[in-house]
């Protein structure tokens, strides 16, 4: 009986669970169809273009059917208990995956159904100009194309129809925006191609209209706003931005900075929104301060905000709109005003810094109203940290300044002199005097001072005032102004901070330096061709060498560290100066040497003189180097220190007696009347060459060098010797060599005294004794 019971009760489930499986197999096969009839309509409506909606609804009803029926039998399912489950967990796990499968399916058909109730809504918004709207649903869509791409098994054919009208659609909504854009923010702008003068920007129009939306009844929002809200829905809102940055950077914020003649007007104009123009205003300025150009600047940024920006509270994207075109001009902008701004009103001289804390203050309360607009979001600007940096661009600009004057110095003409005198002095900058404590450095690091019980020497020989000071001379005057400009430059470095103390003490060192490149490079033509150049270069050489050699030490205990310490020199220089000068005036020297030997070469070797075109020859000769020298003797008279002027008129006339002494001691005979026309020559150089000594303005004063001249001229008294000999007798020339003791013998040896006579007498006894005495 027992038995019969249990084959009853496991027949009855048996029959449950084929009942089960049926239903199951019913229930999918209806989905199945219910898909076909989904999938065949949303071809038809979104790929052929077949109006279906009462097709549609039908199948959402079927949808929501299937969908009741799935939960009813999950419900079921997961409710039943099963009596045997070794074998229900098999069968369990199977119907599992069929019912997640037909889940999937429905959440497919939600996300069909979502994506066609957006693009309804979204042709709607569209139509009523709610841009917003619109961009958000057309969002909306794109999430629901996204997740249909995620699941594997949707078919290819539809998701190409889904995603293809959704690029439609956006391509639509932008291209109206843009329109929208165009009619709402207007440029009127100069035709000029070339923008270079305050004129062309005068044309320069912004016409901002926000416009109005049809609405519900409530205050519509101004349409520029929405259409801002859907260009950053969108993605498009940087690329608008970038454009109208530039066109705002280009047209109304630099040449605002640019030309001080310019500013802003704010116009309003009924129903038609706001007006920015540019307007011309007389000013004398050259350059606007910092001030009026942040004024200006903040008058068209508050405009835009008030008109554009002010409107907007949230956007889809994470930025503001002027967030946004804040980082786009920012950089320009701020590059702009300290090109053309900030680096004009740093001051030209120290003790105007103090008053630049005003220029720093404005900075900061420009940069504050900005972050208060939402243009900016950072704490610590380029243009901030110019601004307080202004000890260091100080420095860089004076450094600057100084270099092009003293360029422009150096390539001035050198012909402009002036005379110094030993009174003559540089009018040096007032000083500060030494506190205790750099005296007592001052003192440590230099010669001990004097004890109080020294004794004091009697009859102490005292140095002349005059002693160390540069002879009268002339230089330049660009190289006096030269020298006053080194000076003031290392005056603005006493009291200065260590960097700017040092940056310009280095400049004063570039300065010199830069005076060796340019100025033999730049004058060189000059220097070779006019002998009165050479010597005031010379001259300007040994001025800044004679003050080279104390001027570290006049500033060092003024400077502040490491200069203090020892680096304030320039000793170093020094030599390159000297050596500068010298080499200069050598070669003028060497020039002037060929040339006077160029001319006596056409003496024709001073040989046979008898004949009249050879004595014409040489007589020729011998005027132009004596013209040559009275020429340059004019014009180094009062340039070239005295000393300096009789050495090198000694060096020139030295070599052209030199080159008379050796063609006459060459020839090998010489008759009576060529003696007496080599005579003549020689006497004319002996009359003429102390006349070219004449160093000084003042006549009388010259006689004492014309008298020195065997000092300055080494062969002067061997040429005047020689002189004699030309027209002396034999006795006579043995008189004046008085046995190797004469003033003959100081001059020649014996052997070119034997030469002369040869040359001079005939062979006879009287000259073999002659020659015999000399010896």
């Amino acid at each position: 009986m027992a038995s019969f019971v249990t084959e009853v009760l496991a027949s009855l489930g048996k029959l449950e669970k084929d009942d089960l499986s049926c239903k199951i197999s019913k229930l999918s096969q209806k989905v199945e169809e219910t898909k076909d009839e989904v999938c065949d309509m949303i071809k038809k409506r979104y790929s052929e273009f077949l109006p279906s909606l009462q097709g549609a609804e039908e199948l959402m009803a079927q949808v929501d059917e299937v969908s009741k029926d799935i939960e009813m039998l999950k419900s079921c399912i997961e409710n039943e208990v099963q009596q045997d489950l070794q074998v229900a967990v098999t069968e369990y796990t199977e119907l599992k995956q069929q019912l997640d499968k037909n889940s999937t399916v429905i959440t497919v058909l939600r996300s069909l159904q979502e994506y066609d109730r957006a693009m309804d809504e979204y042709h709607r918004a569209l139509q009523e100009k709610k841009y917003t709207v619109a961009a958000k649903q057309l969002e909306k869509t794109r999430g629901c194309v996204n997740s249909l791409k995620a699941w594997k098994g949707c078919e290819l054919q539809l998701l190409k129809a889904l995603s293809s009208e959704h690029t439609v659609q956006q391509e639509n909504l932008i291209y109206h925006l843009g329109d929208e854009w165009k009619k709402l923010i207007i440029w009127k702008l100069t035709a000029c191609k070339e923008l270079n003068s305050v004129e062309s920007f005068l044309k320069t129009e912004l016409h901002m209209r926000s416009g109005t939306q049809t609405g519900d009844g409530t205050t519509p929002p101004a349409l520029l706003a929405s259409v801002l809200q859907a260009l950053g829905i969108q993605g498009q809102l940087n690329h608008k931005m970038k454009l109208f940055g530039q066109v705002l950077l280009k047209y109304v914020l630099k040449p605002l900075i640019t030309y001080p003649s310019l500013h802003v007007e704010v116009g309003e104009q009924p129903g038609q929104g706001a007006v920015l123009s540019l307007q011309l205003e007389e000013t004398l300025a050259e350059r606007a301060s910092p001030s009026q150009v942040y004024t200006k600047l903040l008058a068209v940024l508050k405009v835009l905000h008030a008109r554009m920006f002010g409107m907007i509270n949230l956007l889809f994207s994470e930025k503001k709109a002027s967030i946004i075109l804040g980082e786009m001009i920012w950089d320009e902008m701020s590059d702009c005003i300290i090109r053309e701004c900030l680096l004009y009103s740093i001051p030209a001289s120290s003790s105007q810094l103090s008053k630049y804390s005003v220029v720093i203050k404005e900075t900061e309360e420009f940069e504050k109203t900005l972050k208060d607009l939402q243009y900016l979001t950072v704490d610590s600007t380029d243009l901030l940290q110019y601004a307080r940096n202004v000890n260091s661009h100080f420095a860089s600009k004076k450094c600057q300044d100084v270099i092009v004057a003293a360029r422009n110095l150096m390539t001035s003409e050198i012909h402009n002199t002036v005379k110094l005198s030993p009174e003559t002095k540089l009018s040096l900058p007032k000083l500060p005097s030494l506190g205790s404590g750099d005296r007592a450095k001052q003192e440590a690091g230099g010669k001990r001072p004097p004890s109080v019980d020294a004794p004091v020497l009697k009859n102490e020989k005292q140095l002349g005032r005059h002693t160390l000071c540069l002879p009268v001379c002339r230089i330049s005057e660009s190289v006096q102004q030269l020298m006053e400009l080194a000076l003031a430059t290392l005056s603005e470095a006493v009291g200065s901070s260590s960097q700017c103390a040092t940056q310009l003490f280095y400049t004063v060192r570039n300065v010199f330096q830069l005076f060796c490149d340019v100025v033999p490079t730049y004058h060189k033509e000059n220097l070779l061709k006019f002998p009165h150049l050479a010597a005031i270069h010379h001259n300007n050489c040994m001025f800044i060498a004679h003050h080279l050699l104390t001027l570290g030490h006049q500033f060092r205990p003024h400077l502040p560290q490491p200069l203090s310490d020892g680096a304030a020199t320039f000793v170093d220089l020094v030599p390159s100066f000297r050596r500068l000068g010298t080499e200069c005036f050598l070669a003028q020297m060497n020039a002037q040497k060929a040339e006077m030997l160029e001319r006596l070469s056409t003496a024709r070797n001073f040989g046979n003189l008898d004949d009249e075109e050879n004595y014409s020859a040489a007589s020729k000769a011998v005027r132009q180097v004596i013209h040559q020298l009275k020429r340059l003797g004019k014009v180094w008279q009062d340039v070239l220190p005295v000393n300096i002027y009789c050495k090198a008129m000694g060096s020139l006339l030295n070599t052209a007696i030199a080159e008379m002494n050796s063609k006459i001691m060459m020839l090998e005979d010489i008759s009576t009347e060529d003696g007496d026309h080599l005579h003549t020559l020689c006497q004319t150089i002996i009359d003429e060459g102390p006349l070219v000594f004449i160093p000084l303005p003042e006549e009388n004063k010259n006689r004492k060098y014309q008298e020195e001249m065997p000092i300055y001229v080494k062969k002067w008294m061997t040429f005047k010797e020689l002189a004699r000999v030309l027209q002396a007798n034999l006795q006579e020339i043995v008189d004046r060599w008085a046995d190797g003791k004469g003033p003959l013998a100081l001059e020649f040896t014996s052997s070119d005294v034997k030469n002369l006579v040869r040359a001079l007498f005939q062979n006879t006894e009287r000259r073999a004794v002659a020659l015999s005495k000399i010896k």
